[in-house]
């Protein structure tokens, strides 16, 4: 039997990736976080720890390795820089180095900002990298430790991640949605929002199908602004007492600079494991309908 590690666990896709568990009782499975909670399966790893990521590699006889934890504090990565370069990079080199040594496989999960934003056309997985902001620089770090420790490595870059579980844009909007009068979003950044679970299910179909190294990127289908990806999520959820209206980029300003557009093209994936990908409202209306449960 197949036994896969989910690092992670408990974040937006780990916990996509527990309920995937559910549906593929075929796999074994490992789920692991630097914190557990009490009468979850998860299981305690600190992915910093080389010796401890070697130990339970082995012990666990691990086949496929998902990471699925990251350092995604974008903002505040800038003033802990070495803080993000552990989790999203030297950790990573840590897990692809013990399943390099297992002979086994890795996905690592990363990110559109490992691009500057400036192209007009969606990016392609081997159009030059330029990331502006330490949460980029360290997640093309971990990308670059993956390459360089294990040729059975795969990346999977994701854009605008969201799901029912944790903290995201969609459940703060729904939030203020309720709370405010009037609010205000960015609407000169482009990209395509990702619902976690239709990623989890991308990489299922990649497990299934069986890994094929290399780059890929992943997000749902179509294209939109934060602003309209806002006014999507309160239409969709029947909040209208909330005015949204656009802001540029420079009237709402952070510490890390964004991508002005981040859409991805998921050509690659697409045709090399024959998957179909979502459009973004869909997968939007998928993920409210759930949480009005």
């Amino acid at each position: 039997m197949t036994s896969i590690l989910v690092t992670g666990a408990c974040g937006q896709l780990g916990n996509e990736m527990q309920q995937q568990a559910k549906l593929h009782p075929e796999y074994q499975w490992d789920f692991t976080d630097i914190i557990a909670p009490e009468g979850s399966p998860v299981q305690i790893l600190d992915i910093c720890d080389q010796e401890a990521v070697e130990a339970f590699v082995e012990k666990h006889e691990t086949d496929i390795l998902v990471n699925c934890a990251a350092y995604t504090a974008v903002d505040k990565a800038e003033s802990e820089p070495e803080r993000a370069n552990m989790l999203n990079a030297i950790a990573v080199g840590f897990m692809s180095l013990a399943m390099e040594h297992r002979r086994g496989q890795m996905i690592q999960i990363s990110t559109d900002y490992v691009f500057d934003g400036t192209a007009h056309t969606p990016y392609t997985e081997d159009m030059p990298t330029c990331p502006n902001s330490v949460y980029g620089s360290t997640k093309l770090s971990g990308e670059m430790a993956l390459r360089v420790n294990t040729p059975a490595g795969m990346i999977i870059r994701t854009a605008w991640l969201y799901s029912c579980f944790g903290n995201n844009f969609v459940k703060t909007m729904l939030r203020l949605g309720q709370e405010r009068d009037e609010l205000g979003v960015i609407f000169d950044q482009i990209g395509t929002p990702t619902y976690a679970r239709d990623l989890a299910r991308a990489i299922m179909a990649a497990i299934h199908h069986g890994i094929v190294p290399g780059t890929y990127h992943f997000s749902n289908e179509g294209v939109t602004s934060w602003y309209d990806f806002t006014r999507a999520i309160h239409r969709i959820a029947g909040i209208t007492t909330c005015h949204v209206r656009p802001l540029h980029t420079a009237e709402y300003p952070t510490p890390a600079t964004r991508p002005h557009f981040s859409v991805l093209d998921k050509t690659r994936f697409k045709q090399t494991y024959g998957f179909e990908v979502s459009y973004w409202e869909d997968s939007l209306r998928e993920c409210i309908e759930e949480l009005s449960l």
